[in-house]
């Protein structure tokens, strides 16, 4: 059965606007490039402890946003992280500030992703590799050659994977090219992480998250095993800043430079763990430079439409934005006048 809509990103935004879609009941499918759904909503296993390496928590004031987070699990400790040290810059500034509720999800962030994945058609290691125009829609090719067509398609993909696929695709709608102009305006920022279990007995830091002023390197230091109650050893996550992970992003040695600096500005202990796992976010988050208002929805003069979403299309950036955007893409291709 061909779709009648087809998305592409199965991270928070796409899985909100599929969950819209299916409601209003239109047929969706969600192909994602990775083994399981979520993005940076990502959640590692160390030594059979869950480390959140990608978002710590989550955090909103959208009561729809909130509401849908605390649906996805029971485990959960309202106002994590309560013990913040640092004067460092967050991530995510708006966090910490007043009005918003900090949600952190004791069996990992990754829970709400699957929550909202629940019931959909969603394929997994599909890996897009060019935007088809066709008569009355558009469609995706695969790596393998593949060929996936749906009436509506919808991009829940950072702006440089967006924009990837639009480059490559010849005469492109002039609709299609303001947007190929538009997100070729921004970039998204990169983030290295390292998860570190630490030897027993090692003494737990007295603090849930720790944003240090005094390092170039370190952004955020998680304290994992404040989530995990009761945990048998102490976590960390340790995220690097946007620039330092820049410079560094193919750089073999920089798991070891992250754990380095976390011994400078924490203690010798947080240098030496007994196992870790590092990751690269090439994509982590968008730019709030080029923040968008919402999504946006082009109508192919040849029928059909192409949809964007994600955290870059509505204020304030992060999960909240990422979630309100494509609820937001997936109730307008449910109107009645979208057909």
């Amino acid at each position: 059965m061909v779709a009648e809509v087809l998305v592409v990103g199965g991270g928070v935004s796409g899985l909100a606007c599929a969950r819209a879609l299916a409601a209003a009941g239109r047929s969706v499918r969600i192909l994602d490039r990775a083994r399981g759904v979520g993005g940076r909503c990502a959640t590692h296993r160390l030594l059979d402890m869950p480390f959140d390496m990608g978002v710590g928590f989550l955090h909103g004031q959208d009561e729809g946003f909130l509401s849908e987070v605390r649906a996805s699990t029971e485990r959960r400790i309202e106002g994590w992280p309560r013990r913040v040290e640092g004067s460092g810059r967050p991530c995510q500034p708006e966090a910490f500030r007043s009005g918003e509720k900090r949600i952190a999800l004791a069996d990992g962030v990754r829970t709400f992703p699957k929550h909202l994945a629940q019931g959909l058609e969603v394929r997994t290691a599909a890996r897009v590799e060019r935007l088809v125009l066709a008569a009355g829609g558009a469609g995706v090719i695969l790596e393998g050659g593949e060929e996936v067509r749906a009436r509506h398609l919808v991009f829940a993909l950072a702006a440089d994977q967006a924009l990837r696929l639009l480059e490559g695709t010849p005469d492109l709608p002039r609709p299609l090219a303001a947007v190929r102009a538009l997100l070729d305006t921004s970039s998204s920022e990169p983030s290295l992480a390292v998860c570190a279990a630490y030897p027993e007995g090692t003494a737990p830091p007295p603090w849930d998250a720790w944003y240090p002023e005094g390092s170039h390197v370190l952004q955020y230091l998680g304290n994992e095993s404040s989530k995990r109650q009761p945990a048998s050893f102490v976590g960390l996550v340790l995220q690097a800043h946007p620039g330092w992970s820049r410079q560094h992003l193919d750089d073999p040695a920089w798991p070891e430079a992250l754990l380095a600096e976390a011994a400078r500005v924490a203690g010798e202990w947080a240098g030496h763990p007994v196992a870790h796992h590092a990751h690269r976010w090439r994509f982590a988050r968008s730019d709030l430079a080029s923040e968008l208002a919402g999504p946006i929805l082009v109508r192919l003069p040849s029928g059909g439409s192409v949809g964007f979403c994600g955290d870059r299309f509505a204020p304030g950036g992060g999960v909240e934005a990422a979630w309100v955007s494509g609820r937001e893409l997936g109730r307008r291709l449910a109107a009645p006048e979208v057909s």
